[in-house]
Formats: C-alpha cells, structure tokens, sequence
C-alpha cells in the first residue's frame, strides 16, 4: 500500500532536516529520506568535523606560544588518532540529537534511495533492495546537497588522493600535503595539518587565495599561511598525478613552467557539484541551470507545482546557515504560511587562522555598482581585548554609503571574526546606518568594540585610530 504524508522531505542534511522539524511542529505529517546518514555532509565530514579539528588544533598552536605569557608547557604530545575519536563524539552527540528532534517532533525518517517519481509521489529503495512508494499531498522538498568535484587524473583513493571527507578522519598527519584549491575548505583543513606539523603547499588557479574574498582580509590570512612554513602556488593549474606507492607527485603549470610536487597525501579542495542527478527531477520537468542547481523562486519552489528544493542543491552559496533558512521557508510555504527567501544580505565565515568572516558588499563590490563609499578600519592590534588574548592580526573593515551612511558592508579578519559577524548582519537587515553601530556603546574590553570603532573611523570620528 501507498503510504501518505502530507510532506516528504528527501535528504536529511542541513537543507533537510530542519525542514521536516518545521512541517511537523506546522501540523504537517512528515517523512523524510536519507541515504547515507542523519545531518548530511555539515555534521558528518563538513563544518562540524573541521570545525571541532581546528578547534583542537587552534589550542595546541596557543600552547605551544604560551610561553610569551609566561606559561612554559613541557612534553607537549599530539595524539592524532585521540583528536580524531573525541571529534567523532561530537558528531555522534548532533546526529544523534537529529534523530531525538525528529521522534519528539513526530516526524518519521526512512533510510534509502528516494527518487520522484510524480510530482507527488517518492520512491523509496532500502538498503535491501526493497522498494516502497509514498504520497505527498501537500509537497515534495529536495534537499539532497552537494558533493566533492574529483579532477581527472586525480581520482580520489582515500589515502593518497583525499577530498575534506575523508580529510577530517586522517588518524596520522602526513608530513607533507599538496591541496589542490585555494579555497575555503583547502585552508581550513590544510592550516589544521600544518599545525600538526605537515608540510602544505598550496595550488591555486586564480590570482588569489580565497577567490572572491576582500583582498585586504585574505592578505592577513595568506601572511600566517606563509609564515607557518606554507609554500602558496597562485595562477597555478594541475596537470596530472603521478602515484609511487604510497606516495605522490603533482604535476604543476606555474609561471610558464613544469613542477613537480612530491608528497604523502593530495587534498582536492576545487569546490562542489549539487547533487541533482538521478533523482528523477529532469524526467518530471523540474528546470536546472547549467551547473545542475534546481531553479527556485523566492519561496523555494521549482517550475513544476508540488516540489520545492532547499540549500546546496538550489545554488549557492553554499552554507549551511543558508540552507537551514531555506528548509524552514519551504516548510512554512508548504504549510500554508506567509515566508519568503527575504533577506538583506548572507554572512559567511572562513575558519582559517585567523578566521574572516563577511556580510553585504565588498569595498570593491560596492563601487562596481557605481557607488560612492566611505571606507572604515579598525585594527586589532589597536584592541586591548586581542592583545590580552595574544591575536591581534587582522582588522574589522566597514563599508558604508557616502551619502545616506547606510550600511553597504562589513568584513572582519582576526579573532572570533564568525562571532562578531552577527551584529554586522543585524545592522544590515535592519536597514542601519553608521551612526546607529558608532553610538552604540560596546563594552570594554572586548572584540566587538572594533566594530563600533570601525563605523566610528568611517564617519572621521574614531579616537583610537587616526582618522583619515
């Protein structure tokens, strides 16, 4: 017999999970589908694995400088194998926890195969071969994500050619590593190696790391990269992968010329593709664009009635926080409530060391547009709060309409930058002007002054930095 939900939510990722959690507490009877396992790529192997790495790894490096507070630690031991069980707790506690919300939320959960086979009813192949169908009365949302891009030539083994999956599971650091993308996750994880002591060298197609990025805020990054013993390959491209046992070496185009790069482990790290294949979306009309990410409107809905997509698989960028929003407007649309895809401005971070965190217009993105700006800094070697805490790299930048002082912008590099990002996006949504940050008095001594400071030195006022 067909079984009927009113909601089937097919991926149970970050883009997934939150969506069947807000149809059920909405009245929607809910299932949802997943292959793999509860959470998706953000608990398993993305931003919480890495993330609980670069933790542990951010302590040993300020263990190992405790000495210029006057700590002298001695026999110092790096367990990699015992980093890599505590993470996994971490992951166990969240995915279990996804489990928890759904049973206390009444939304039932299948693992499986799902493909569409109507525009409202999901196939369902279990591990066993088994086949079942259920009945959307109400709709469908597809929230199966993205996954790795592997490079021809550089076919993923799992020890010696490695993507960020299996990259957050290493139980040994290697001693030298070779990423291939200059992006997010290729620093993210290639820092947390180099400070367990691998040698990191860094391949780069464009100009610059962190492509797309506030070049005044990658500067900073690339300066602590470099100076931990990283050699950084920009205009670079990979030609190939030569293998030699457990060993490899990477053939580079750099500057007109051949390299070869010998080392233990290759990290391709050259982005994601949405996973939007095989679901049966194109046989039921559903439109992708060139890059197979589902088309959507502001309410997350597809050109063909009944089916919704949310988070990576919808395009970027490619945030969880983006997709967790997105699965709660398409729950609260299917259920009949006003919800829309509205907001001002995205925040992203970067958990490189230090971490860069972004919302609103770049400096440069804002005068493409044709605007006239006023341009705000404030250095954290200016704040009493990261000279006690020993991490004054770094800066907050603020951009702001030269006119109306509206807020264009904020980026941050240095300590606690994904934290203090927040405020910056309240003042964006908000519609908030510089004045309205500047005359909000901020406790001292903390981080979150340089933001206030910033909006301050944006309007000529800043009595901690000289004023332009």
């Amino acid at each position: 017999m067909t079984e009927r939900f009113d909601l089937v939510v097919v991926g149970a990722g970050t883009g997934g999970y939150p969506a069947a959690i807000r149809g059920a507490q909405l009245g929607l009877s809910t299932l949802c589908v997943e292959k793999e396992y509860l959470g998706g790529v953000c608990l398993n192997w993305g931003c919480i694995p890495s993330k609980a790495l670069i933790a542990a790894t951010g302590l040993l490096e300020r263990i190992r400088h405790a000495s210029e507070m006057g700590i002298r630690v001695q026999g110092l031991e790096v367990d990699v194998a015992a980093m890599q069980a505590w993470k996994a707790g971490i992951v166990r506690k969240l995915t279990g926890g996804i489990a928890q919300l759904f049973r206390a939320n009444g939304v039932q959960h299948r693992m499986g195969i799902a493909r569409l086979r109507s525009p409202r009813s999901v196939e369902i192949t279990a591990a066993d071969g088994t086949r079942s169908l259920v009945e959307a009365t109400r709709g469908i949302i597809v929230a199966t994500g993205a996954a790795p891009i592997v490079l021809p030539g550089f076919e993923v083994d799992g020890r010696t050619v490695i993507t960020a999956r299996e990259a957050v599971s290493l139980e040994r650091a290697p001693g030298s590593m070779v990423i291939i993308g200059g992006g997010v996750i290729g620093l993210e994880l290639g820092m947390v190696y180099q400070k367990l002591g691998t040698r990191v060298t860094v391949v780069e197609l464009t100009s610059s790391l962190l492509p797309g990025v506030d070049p005044d805020l990658v500067r900073v990054v690339e300066r602590r990269l470099k100076r931990a013993g990283a050699e950084v390959l920009l205009e670079a491209r990979a030609r190939g992968l030569e293998r030699t046992g457990d060993r490899a070496e990477v053939v580079v185009e750099h500057a007109g010329a051949e390299r070869r790069l010998p080392c233990d482990v290759v990290l391709l790290a050259v982005g994601f593709r949405p996973q939007s294949r095989g679901l049966g979306l194109e046989e039921l009309g559903v439109r992708l664009d060139e890059r197979g990410h589902v088309r959507t409107d502001e309410l997350l809905r597809t050109n063909v009635p009944g089916i919704w997509a949310t988070g990576d698989v919808s395009g970027p960028p490619y945030l969880a926080h983006k997709a967790t929003k997105e699965a709660e407007i398409a729950a609260e649309v299917i259920a009949g409530h006003k919800s829309a895809r509205d907001w001002v401005a995205m925040p992203a971070a970067i958990f490189t060391e230090p971490e860069i965190a972004t919302v609103g217009l770049s400096e440069a993105e804002a005068r493409a547009q044709g605007r006239r700006v006023r341009v705000g800094r404030f250095p954290f070697a200016a704040s009493g709060r990261a000279l006690a805490l020993g991490d004054s790299d770094g800066l907050v930048k603020v951009v702001v309409d030269e006119e109306d002082h509206r807020v264009l912008g904020v980026g941050i590099v240095g300590p606690e930058a994904a934290d203090l990002i927040g405020e910056a996006s309240l003042a964006l949504e908000m519609g908030a002007c510089a004045e309205d940050v500047a005359l909000t008095v901020h406790p001292h001594p903390t981080l979150g002054e340089g933001v206030m400071e910033a909006f301050k030195h944006a309007l000529g006022e800043a009595v901690h930095v000289l004023n332009k």
